[in-house]
């Protein structure tokens, strides 16, 4: 019975696509990758020539070795014609082997451009774009989609060719040889194209079910993996065992065999198929040359030919499901590489120059591209140089798109942002946010020393500086305490550190990089109190001079700021310093007596 595979909620109609058609679009999209190798490919095309021609011409000499050396009982004339199969034979392999690197090497660099292209154009894609796609998606597209590329190019381009060449080779020498006995082999031709077709049909499908519970396996792997912790606290280690087993045997192990059973049915049909056409050669060519119409040496070369014309066949039809893979991939990546870049630089952008930190909203609204829900609703704020402003509001508010817009993460839909009178969309980004700093509520470490995290801001900062900055946020004494100190490696997300830790080193990381605006976006919310007064010890001292906007649920944070902006459903409501906003008695003062918990 056949197993119909649900995928799971998380993946997308376009991810389930795994064999696609033909598509003249993609093919030249991908083609574009090529082009640079054009030489390499063609140097290997007129070698793959060479090389089925000598493979054509073997079946031929030993005709000849049969009819002119040992039925003509010429020893010199059979030892000439071996010796020249030999030489032909020689040369097929050296050129075969320079075919087979050249293509390797062009695979390789093909893989090369398509994945570095892949990946600079995702360091410039918007923010936007990863609210869409998971990162599951997004590494299976550079990895695996990128991937099924390099088989076709290294092999399957040129054996396509060399198939179809080969097919025709065959086919001209056997015609030339004997025509009767060319149709007679080809009679059977006919049942061969219908059981690959048939094969291809059940294959594909079998196969699709393979490549589906795949990618299902590979998304539960990654997400236990990544949830172990969560796993272990709940002890459902039982249960996601038997959820995983249980798939796994039930579509993964079963489609595994069914495309097995499927294959395993193909190769006898086709060996019989083959059989059979040798049959009725031998036969009819048997009956030939007993009545001497036909020599010895061109029937025994017929069933030489045999064999070597139903090869390439049956090796089309592998390489057509591989043609397919390719597409379906070729098709998925060039959509990312199409996936326009909703923030970019100006052609006429120039380098801001040093910032002194003023900084204004003049009647600002915004929403994404996709969705015409308004996140900001005509924001009207100016910040003066060394300002530490506020943002408080429940959740979804809009308080971190205020700092996005800021950061030119995004562009106003309607209205500007400014920083000293300059329109953020006239300059480089790069040169706006080399003069910013920003400490997430989320802190992410890369692999590496902690000295490598914290330099992540200014690559060419000393010792000194690195210490100096850690020494200011109060993480310089538990980073001494560490095994290494500065040089102890710190795992992925710095998982092998407290939270607190790890948003100290985030802090010494933005304030190394001497930024003239610093946003904390709820830096603080997920520190221990212990942990928070040691920031605020150092905040005190380090905001001065720096224009600050802080997004913080903790009144701790927020009272002592110059300017307090109350934001709700995307506009602000109230905004006034700590007792000012107390006195309205409004929304800032219900927040005020909750504690600011939303």
């Amino acid at each position: 019975m056949a197993t119909k595979i649900i995928p799971p909620a998380f993946i997308t109609k376009a991810e389930e696509v795994y064999d696609k058609g033909y598509d003249p679009k993609v093919a030249r999209g991908l083609l574009r990758f090529l082009k640079p190798y054009y030489g390499m490919t063609f140097g290997a095309l007129i070698l793959m020539i060479i090389v089925t021609a000598a493979a054509v011409s073997g079946p031929y000499f030993v005709k000849l070795a049969i009819d002119n050396g040992i039925t003509a009982k010429n020893p010199v004339a059979l030892r000439n014609i071996i010796l020249i199969y030999l030489a032909v034979s020689i040369v097929q392999l050296g050129f075969n082997y320079w075919r087979v690197r050249i293509m390797s090497r062009v695979g390789q660099h093909v893989l090369y451009d398509v994945r570095t292209a892949m990946f600079a154009h995702l360091q410039e894609l918007s923010l936007s774009f990863y609210n869409r796609y998971s990162v599951g998606r997004v590494i299976t597209r550079v990895l695996n989609d990128v991937g099924t590329l390099r088989e076709f190019i290294t092999w399957a381009v040129l054996a396509i060719v060399r198939n179809l060449l080969g097919i025709i080779g065959v086919a001209l020498a056997m015609l030339a040889l004997d025509f009767k006995l060319s149709l007679l082999t080809f009679a059977v031709l006919p049942i061969m194209v219908w059981a690959t077709l048939a094969f291809r049909k059940t294959a594909r499908k079998n196969y699709r079910k393979v490549r589906a519970a795949i990618s299902w396996a590979n998304s539960v792997l990654a997400e236990n993996v990544n949830g172990v912790r969560v796993v272990q606290a709940f002890s459902r280690q039982s249960h996601n065992y038997e959820h995983f087993s249980g798939y796994i045997n039930r579509y993964f192990f079963e489609t595994r065999l069914d495309a097995a059973w499927v294959a395993s049915l193909f190769t006898p049909v086709v060996d019989v198929l083959g059989a059979l056409a040798t049959a009725l050669v031998v036969y009819i060519g048997g009956t030939a040359v007993l009545g001497e119409s036909i020599s010895a040496g061109v029937l025994i070369a017929f069933i030489l030919y045999i064999d070597r014309f139903f090869e390439p066949i049956r090796d089309l039809s592998r390489r057509f499901d591989t043609l397919q893979s390719t597409m379906a991939g070729g098709e998925r990546i060039l959509e990312l590489l199409d996936t326009p870049i909703e923030v970019r630089d100006a052609e006429n952008a120039i380098e801001m120059q040093p910032i002194l930190g003023a900084v204004s909203f003049d009647n600002v609204s915004f929403h994404y591209s996709d969705d015409p829900t308004l996140i900001l609703d005509q924001i009207n704020l100016e910040a003066k140089p060394g300002d530490v402003i506020a943002l408080v509001g429940e959740t979804g508010a809009g308080k971190t798109t205020i700092v996005k817009l800021l950061t030119r993460f995004h562009d106003p839909t309607v209205g500007c942002v400014r920083v000293d009178g300059v329109d953020l969309r006239t300059v480089t980004q790069r040169s706006l946010r080399r003069q910013m700093g920003m400490v997430l509520q989320d802190s992410f470490l890369f692999n590496g020393s902690v000295r490598d995290n914290i330099l992540f801001g200014k690559l060419n900062a000393t010792d000194e500086e690195v210490i100096a900055a850690a020494q200011a946020v109060g993480a310089h004494e538990f980073i001494s305490n560490l095994k290494n100190g500065y040089a102890t490696s710190v795992e992925e997300g710095g998982v092998t550190l407290s939270v607190g830790q790890r948003q100290l080193i985030s802090f010494a990381r933005a304030l190394l990089a001497n930024p003239r605006i610093l946003i904390l976006d709820e830096a603080t919310s997920s520190v221990d109190t212990q942990t928070e007064h040691i920031i605020q010890a150092a905040l005190t001292k380090l905001l001065e001079g720096r224009t600050s906007f802080v997004i913080a649920h903790r009144l701790s944070t927020i009272t002592t700021a110059d300017k307090i902006v109350v934001i709700d459903d995307g506009k602000i409501i109230e905004q006034g310093k700590h007792a000012e906003l107390l006195e309205l008695k409004g929304r800032y003062y219900e927040l005020y007596k909750t504690g600011f918990q939303e």
